[in-house]
């Protein structure tokens, strides 16, 4: 019997850990005032995304959700987008 189906490529092994952005940049603080740089951690819906999908460190992560909660109260960022 011959098989039709297509060939699929899984990758074998553990996957690639993500590098923390913070980390790589060698950023001593998160300012809440950068809001383009806090906009890349927020789901589209205004959620903070948790580690594992944004590939944060447990520590800039704390900073990070930090500033995103100072920038929502002073109206940089919004709390929800509906």
């Amino acid at each position: 019997m011959p098989d039709d189906r297509p060939k699929r490529n899984f990758r074998r092994g553990k996957p690639r850990r993500k590098i923390c952005a913070f980390c790589a940049d060698k950023s001593k603080s998160i300012d809440y005032k950068d809001i383009n740089k806090l906009r890349r951690f927020l789901t589209e819906r205004g959620k903070i995304q948790p580690r594992r999908t944004s590939g944060v460190c447990a520590k800039h992560q704390r900073m990070l959700a930090t500033s995103i909660k100072r920038a929502r109260i002073m109206a940089l960022l919004p709390f929800s987008q509906d």
